[in-house]
């Protein structure tokens, strides 16, 4: 089975939010909601040694999805194909346990058609050969799709080329998130761990995280 998903360059990534726009536009994301989430990790240290940088938080394409195993109807599921975790609109009854499951909130309610969402990535165009909507449009070159267990891909070869120390992952919980974001040490201090401890959703929230 594939291991399709984004690696994030944040020693690239300027904060224009250009992947949150683009998503939204692709997908036609309700108002109010957000698949793809900039969220920007608050100036730390102390001057002049201080630095900031921003965290694009998407479906992170868990090994071990909580989402998939707690949903009661198939609705949240993996696609054999692709490896893709996704959502059969058709068979989301609302219940929302896979939103409470998710450790990342990363996950989306539309309100009008009362059905959990969440990123694809884009599937309708990676089906076709195409990028997902955010790397096409990332102008900072900062996003990268493709399978892991593809050494050609993307994904595989931005991996590869970052200094092993400078890759990290959202806190894992069991679940073994895919998404990898790179951040060297003289661009800023992967302190996401840090901030999880104080709060599991805080990629829920607008603007910076303190």
């Amino acid at each position: 089975m594939a291991r399709n998903c984004i690696v994030v360059n944040l020693d690239r990534c300027i904060g224009c939010w250009s992947c949150e726009l683009a998503c939204k536009l692709e997908n036609d994301v309700a108002l109010g909601e957000r698949w793809n989430k900039v969220v920007q990790v608050e100036p730390f240290g102390e001057f002049p040694h201080v630095s900031t940088y921003w965290l694009p938080t998407m479906c992170q394409q868990c090994e071990e999805s909580p989402c998939t195993h707690v949903c009661p109807t198939g609705a949240s599921y993996r696609d054999e194909a692709t490896g893709m975790v996704l959502v059969n609109k058709e068979k989301c009854i609302g219940c929302k346990y896979c939103m409470m499951a998710c450790p990342y909130g990363v996950r989306s309610w539309n309100e009008e058609q009362q059905v959990v969402e969440k990123c694809t990535l884009c599937n309708h165009l990676t089906a076709a050969g195409e990028k997902p909507a955010c790397v096409k449009n990332c102008c900072g070159t900062a996003r990268y799709y493709g399978d892991l267990d593809d050494p050609n891909s993307d994904a595989s070869k931005a991996l590869a080329e970052a200094d092993p120390e400078s890759i990290h992952q959202l806190p894992d919980v069991g679940n073994h998130p895919l998404t990898s974001y790179i951040l060297s040490s003289r661009f800023g201090e992967w302190r996401v761990d840090d901030l999880m401890q104080t709060t599991s959703k805080y990629v829920t929230t607008e603007g910076s995280v303190d």
